[in-house]
């Protein structure tokens, strides 16, 4: 074990990528070895990231009635969750949830909308809530998440103001079509590049806790590598009530650790977010995290709510961590302006051959966990608990 973990830093350090089987192993190491594992994975993240933290505010601009199947969506066609449903915001409407959040300490706020993708009359809209939230918060950071994008309309967000524009590709190209058909793992990714074409910066992560193997975590993890995304959100599934995954209750707190740990040692120097589920599945343990990620959501999710933002503040100071300032660079100083919106760099193809030069090696046998074979966990008694506040509602936002 010490010598994966060594041979993890050193790698780390010189912002170098693992290999896969290395990957795996970390995904399959024992309980008496997970804090080592976290440790070694904080030294990575506090090499590039030092002890910042920071806070990202998300404000649905239209909740539920999606035409797509994604079967992990609470807002997906067919869904019978209990959601919030509602068509756009104002420009004005959006500003003031944005503003709350920015109250709160949020650097970055988290534009989104349901649907396949934006019509140029749906883009014309957001780029007059992007204008409405730089006016009010004084130029606050804008990533914007819209689903997939056409022509020309990724060049008129960032015109419009817009920093990034997240896609996540949500799972491995292998396990893609098992978990939505009406759209494919190649549009996202062609979404994601489209994005990073037009000057914005590439925001893509993944969904863990839908089924999906060892294997496929680590395809995906080391599929956003090569996309040279700036920023890595890690989200947990919520398995709503009136959604096809309602019974997919199959992460631990360990288990949610040990994905943390890989995607920092596969993503060394890229912003990682740990994003939705956290507290459901990490529970207690949420502070822990903050040694692997840099980045978290403040508050309530899209259709789900999340612990108090006092509280997250509270954890935050707690963990002996500080919340990252607006006048603060997040990315290191290497990712910042080398080629469209401050991408890495270092290429694609110097990730590749970073990763050939260490040899793959068996994954021991020995480094899988008893509770990875004895089956998954016991469904919790608790529910997700939906979002009833915020946009969309007349009650305050949480943050």
């Amino acid at each position: 074990m010490d010598e994966l973990l060594n041979s993890l830093v050193e790698t780390g350090l010189r912002g170098g990528t693992p290999t896969r089987n290395e990957a795996l192993a970390v995904l399959r190491t024992s309980d008496d070895d997970l804090l080592d594992v976290v440790a070694a994975a904080g030294k990575v993240r506090r090499r590039w990231f030092g002890r910042r933290v920071k806070l990202n505010y998300l404000v649905n601009l239209k909740s539920g009635l999606c035409p797509e199947d994604c079967s992990y969506c609470s807002q997906r066609l067919g869904s019978r969750a209990d959601i919030l449903k509602y068509t756009w915001l104002k420009p004005e409407e959006a500003a003031d949830a944005a503003a709350a959040g920015v109250r709160g300490g949020a650097k970055r706020v988290c534009v989104v909308a349901s649907g396949r993708g934006p019509t140029d009359g749906d883009v014309a809209r957001v780029s007059r809530t992007i204008e409405a939230i730089k006016e009010r918060t004084g130029g606050v950071e804008v990533c914007a998440c819209l689903g997939l994008l056409s022509d020309g309309q990724a060049e008129r967000l960032r015109a419009a103001g817009a920093d990034a524009y997240n896609h996540n590709l949500n799972t491995a190209e292998a396990a893609y079509g098992d978990i939505c058909t009406t759209h494919t793992y190649d549009d996202r990714v062609a979404t994601v590049k489209e994005a990073r074409t037009a000057g914005l910066s590439p925001c893509s992560g993944l969904i863990a806790g839908m089924g999906e193997s060892d294997e496929d975590l680590v395809d995906v993890v080391f599929s956003l590598r090569e996309l040279d995304v700036d920023s890595v959100p890690v989200n947990f599934l919520l398995p709503f009530e009136g959604t096809p995954l309602a019974d997919q209750w199959n992460l631990t707190p360990q288990r949610v650790l040990r994905i943390l740990a890989m995607v920092r040692f596969v993503c060394p120097d890229v912003e990682v977010r740990l994003a939705a589920g956290r507290e459901v599945h990490l529970r207690s343990l949420q502070p822990l995290a903050l040694h692997m990620v840099n980045s978290i959501f403040l508050g309530d999710y899209l259709t789900s709510e999340g612990q108090a933002g006092k509280a997250d503040l509270e954890m935050i100071a707690d963990a002996g961590f500080e919340v990252e300032d607006a006048e603060t660079t997040t990315m290191p100083a290497h990712r910042n302006g080398a080629g469209a919106a401050g991408g890495a760099a270092t290429s694609a193809t110097t990730v590749a051959q970073e990763a050939a030069a260490v040899p793959d090696a068996p994954v021991p046998e020995s480094a899988v966990p008893e509770s990875a074979v004895a089956g998954r966990p016991e469904r919790p008694q608790a529910r997700v608990a939906v979002r009833r506040r915020g946009a969309g509602t007349e009650l305050p936002p949480n943050a």
